[in-house]
């Protein structure tokens, strides 16, 4: 999965997974002793976040169904619940730094392009 800020005509992710099922959308990125540039982890049909079992401090963009910007949250901390986000279908969480890095804010638009 690439990820463009379409707004900010930026880069996020070069190669992303999805969590789409319950079981990889519970598991999420607990354990990841580390997210690299490029990476990321989409959690479909979520509108809520929780970074209990993680090591790392993620950035966290909450998306519409047209994949808008409606929260965006830098370095949430490991053992913390997120924002409930009304309105959001899905959660990109990328690695620290990120949204600052390139800009990233509420109401941008980003688009998606999912390989096989």
């Amino acid at each position: 999965m690439r990820v463009v800020n379409r707004t900010r005509r930026v880069e996020l992710v070069s190669h992303g997974r999805v969590a789409s099922n319950v079981w990889t959308r519970l598991v999420g990125l607990m354990g990841c002793r580390r997210l690299d540039r490029g990476e990321a982890l989409l959690l479909r049909g979520e509108q809520a976040i929780h970074t209990f079992g993680m090591r790392i401090a993620i950035d966290v963009v909450y998306l519409d169904r047209e994949a808008r910007v409606l929260r965006a949250v830098s370095a949430m901390a490991p053992s913390r619940i997120g924002p409930f986000v009304r309105g959001a279908r899905d959660v990109l969480e990328l690695p620290s730094g990120i949204l600052d890095a390139t800009g990233t804010r509420e109401g941008d638009q980003l688009v998606f392009e999912f390989t096989a």
